[in-house]
């Protein structure tokens, strides 16, 4: 079985200075208390539930560990009920994942994974156990599906979603070792102000060698 190509663009393209975080995505839904208690259900936070008379309220929640939220309600779109489409959430270990879910009431399908890209796909988790290779899905009672995506290892320059106490463990120590390169030669600073910028540059999906370059940038800037 062969491994997926990365497929390269002609010129590398500038990266973005300015941050655009994806904040709401909008669920189309026929019933809006009905959709409210099935992703309470699924204990997703509830955010906020606004209305402004008989023709508009909006509801925001926000599954655990995203930095998105969903939005449904009434007059805040003109869409389908139940139209929108797999809606990818990643999570760390799919059968943690599906048990949760289904013990709060989704119906979630058994674990499938594509055998290459465009291949049709297949029961079971992905056979090598590949990061980003196995899926389940499950609806809203309106239709609106959500695709489990299982990733426990990010591709480069992805950074991470969230951060589990595993996750920021492992990252702390990659500073730690870092820092440790850093130190010998360096000003005296507190070893914060280099693992702050360290771990931020990480997070935004820098490697190993530009997060360190950060955090030596960041002591230089504090001690002028």
């Amino acid at each position: 079985m062969s491994s997926p190509q990365m497929v390269k663009a002609d010129a590398a393209p500038t990266a973005a200075t300015v941050d655009l975080k994806l904040e709401v995505v909008v669920l189309p839904v026929a019933d809006v208390d009905r959709s409210r208690r099935f992703y309470e259900g699924l204990g997703w936070r509830l955010d906020i539930d606004f209305a402004n008379g008989p023709d508009f309220r909006a509801v925001q929640m926000t599954p655990p560990g995203s930095a998105c939220s969903i939005h449904f309600g009434k007059g805040i779109t003109t869409a389908e009920p139940g139209s929108v489409r797999n809606l990818y959430l990643a999570v760390s270990d799919m059968a943690t994942a599906r048990a949760e879910l289904i013990r709060r009431g989704a119906d979630v399908s058994e674990p499938f994974h594509f055998p290459s890209l465009g291949a049709a796909p297949m029961p079971g988790p992905h056979p090598d156990g590949r990061s980003y290779s196995t899926y389940a899905t499950f609806s809203d009672p309106d239709g609106n599906s959500w695709l489990l995506q299982q990733i426990t290892t990010r591709l480069p320059g992805r950074g991470f979603s969230s951060l589990d106490v595993a996750t920021l463990t492992e990252l702390l120590k990659d500073a730690e070792n870092g820092h440790g390169q850093y130190e010998p030669t360096a000003p005296k600073h507190h070893w914060s102000d280099w693992y702050a910028a360290y771990i931020v540059a990480r997070g935004e999906g820098k490697t190993a060698e530009e997060a360190a370059a950060a955090g030596t940038r960041n002591v230089a800037a504090i001690l002028q």
